[in-house]
């Protein structure tokens, strides 16, 4: 089984000159999920090459067991090194399609029509499509060919309004995904801030947070199966 990990290539929070990039437990919690249980994980980024940290995602308070594997892990650090470019990837040669968050998402994948395509080939296809917390943004451009938006009328959900104001970012993103996600025509829910939530809707397997991450890998696992 392959599973295709797409992460973002964007490293700027927006005109606030600080950087951001992928949240690393995002990444890191669902990566070892897959390969402990024998998949081949394959990372694709819009540009290829080194994918951008979140600089806020190597802070103490974000730490867990699968990111202090990953810092003690030169062969995953390489792996994050060298991505593939997404416009090379085929959904053909996978079994799955996961998007790990961190802010990055909601400016290049967003907008990213490889992106866009490949969720499609994958969910027209029958096969899982994952993403956790800023994740679901990547969905927002995201049409079947009748014009209806992807999420429309499914149930999802993803990094919430009020943990966006709680990290004081409302005012740099680009848009809220609670609020797109309802834009769109989705049933979005969410738990309290930072509280483990999973959606699962047919094919497509939201998670709300960083502490969803491994969860929604969990989830993916157990339907592959």
């Amino acid at each position: 089984m392959k599973i295709l990990f797409v992460v973002t290539s964007h490293d700027q929070l927006g005109n606030s000159g600080k950087k951001t990039g992928f949240w690393v437990e995002e990444f890191a919690a669902p990566y070892y999920k897959f390969a402990d249980a024998d998949y081949e994980v394959v990372v694709a980024t819009p540009k290829g090459g080194q994918a951008p940290i979140d600089p806020s995602s190597e802070a103490p308070s974000a730490q867990t067991e699968a990111t202090k594997r990953y810092y003690n892990d030169t062969k995953v650090q390489e792996v994050i090194a060298h991505t593939h470019k997404l416009a090379e990837m085929k959904a053909s040669d996978f079994d799955a399609i996961f998007y790990p968050g961190g802010h990055g998402p909601l400016w290049d994948l967003a907008n990213d029509q490889h992106s866009a395509q490949l969720i499609l080939d994958f969910y027209n296809n029958g096969k899982l499509v994952g993403a956790v917390c800023h994740a679901p943004g990547a969905f927002k451009n995201v049409k079947f060919e009748n014009g209806a938006p992807f999420v429309k009328g499914k149930n999802v959900t993803g990094f919430s309004n009020t943990e966006e104001e709680a990290v004081k970012l409302t005012d740099i993103v680009p848009f809220l995904v609670e609020d797109e996600m309802k834009n769109l025509g989705a049933s979005y829910s969410k738990v309290e801030d930072w509280g483990v939530h999973v959606v699962e809707d047919g094919l497509l397997i939201t998670g709300q947070n960083p502490a969803s991450s491994e969860s929604v890998a969990e989830k993916m696992i157990s339907r592959l199966r």
